[in-house]
C-alpha cells in the first residue's frame, strides 16, 4: 500500500542553471546531491513547508531532454503573485501567462523554468 509521495523527478540538460532557478528564483532549499550508481547526477530540492521533494537529474546517456508543450508542471503556493512576479522578472524570469483571477478571491499564473518545464503559481483566496 502506498504511504505517501516522496519526490518527483525532472531530467535536465543544464543541472546547475536549473538548480539555480529553483533555489535562487523560486526559493527552494537544496536538500542533498549525489551521483547514482548508474552515473546520474541528482539534486533534491524542496519548498518550505513541504515534505515532498523535487529531484533534478542530469543523465546525458539518455539523450537530449525534450519537454513537450503542456506535458507536465509543478504548482507552488505564493503569498502574492504580483510581488512574486516582480521578483522573478528582475531575475530574468517573467511570467509566461497570467495572473488570472481564479474565481475564489485568489489567482494563478505561470512561469517557465529552464529546460521548458512550466511552473504554476497559486495565490489562494481569503475565502478558501
Amino acid at each position: 500500500m502506498i504511504k505517501k509521495l516522496l519526490h518527483t523527478r525532472y531530467r535536465v540538460s543544464d543541472l546547475e542553471k536549473t538548480v539555480s532557478f529553483y533555489r535562487d528564483v523560486l526559493g527552494l532549499e537544496e536538500v542533498r546531491r549525489h551521483t547514482s550508481g548508474r552515473g546520474s547526477q541528482l539534486v533534491f530540492l524542496k519548498a518550505p513547508g513541504s515534505d515532498e521533494e523535487i529531484e533534478l537529474c542530469k543523465f546525458d546517456e539518455s539523450g537530449p531532454v525534450v519537454v513537450g508543450p503542456d506535458l507536465t508542471h509543478l504548482a507552488f503556493e505564493v503569498d502574492n503573485i504580483e510581488e512574486f512576479a516582480k521578483q522573478t522578472a528582475a531575475k530574468g524570469y517573467p511570467l509566461s501567462d497570467g495572473p488570472h483571477p481564479n474565481g475564489r478571491g485568489g489567482a494563478i499564473a505561470f512561469i517557465d523554468a529552464p529546460e521548458g518545464y512550466e511552473i504554476e503559481l497559486i495565490q489562494r483566496g481569503k475565502d478558501r
